[in-house]
């Protein structure tokens, strides 16, 4: 990342969590309420040198906005629709995420690829879609097979112009997440997310439609994996490791570091 104009702050090291469906309604609650005592503590947070967003179900998106009222803590949707409203059943609008206090929305995830077969078409309408409600969309970019970097950098920005085809003026979240490394042991390699993730800031830097986005990396995130790549990303995006809120709070801590690092 390069050195931002003299007098300009720094953007914030990001640090989100997806809870996928693994937790139900009852154990969400709780564990909104145990990370929101934590965070309205945590000096970086609170100062917005690391910002922390959460991406819950959508039963549980007006619940976590109301345990993280009075702190910086973003919550976003899993999902949104395409369409802005109509007949659509079992659909969430953006507007209406954006409604009860929602700030994000994922869009793009392998597995919603993978699972309910959406392209990269679905993915740009939803881009548009967040981006008219106002929110911001977090895009999520990301080969099928483990390859050469230069290979798989090429993929992610081809997926990513098409993400923001026709889409307004905005910035975005890209979350960069190798499907291959998604739930492995270990995350990608530190040269290969470099590279990767250095072609995706590239392309941001490019379209003036997209000042102030951020590229964070997923895939077997967890602690040190920030540390190692320093400037070459602008967060990580966590998953069940972020179950326990003690870890959770380890990554906010070291992305503290890094913050102060870059300061």
């Amino acid at each position: 990342m390069s050195a931002p104009p003299a007098g300009e702050r720094r953007p914030p090291v990001t640090i989100g969590v997806s809870l996928k469906m693994y937790f139900g309604h009852e154990r969400a609650l709780a564990w909104f309420d145990d990370v929101a005592a934590r965070v309205r503590s945590h000096t970086a947070v609170a100062d917005g040198s690391v910002e922390l967003f959460i991406t819950p179900t959508y039963l549980q998106v007006a619940p976590a906005v109301a345990a993280f009222r009075g702190t910086p803590v973003r919550v976003g949707g899993q999902d949104v629709a395409a369409w802005d409203e109509g007949a659509y059943t079992g659909e969430v609008s953006a507007a209406e995420l954006a409604e009860v206090g929602a700030s994000i929305a994922e869009v793009g995830h392998a597995e919603r690829r993978r699972l309910f077969g959406e392209t990269d078409d679905d993915v740009a309408q939803k881009t548009r879609a967040a981006l008219r409600a106002g929110l911001t969309p977090l895009v999520c970019i990301g080969e099928q097979d483990q390859q050469d970097p230069s290979a798989a950098a090429e993929i992610a920005v081809r997926q990513l112009r098409a993400s923001l085809a026709g889409a307004e003026r905005g910035s975005v979240i890209v979350a960069y997440e190798p499907v291959w490394a998604i739930g492995a042991a270990e995350a990608a390699g530190e040269t290969h997310v470099r590279v990767v993730a250095g072609a995706l800031r590239e392309a941001l830097d490019h379209d003036p439609a997209r000042a102030g986005s951020a590229v964070i990396y997923g895939g077997a995130a967890g602690p040190g994996v920030l540390t190692a790549l320093g400037s070459a990303v602008d967060g990580v995006f966590l998953g069940r490791f972020a179950h326990d809120p003690d870890a959770l709070v380890q990554v906010l801590d070291e992305a503290a570091a890094v913050a102060e690092g870059r300061s």
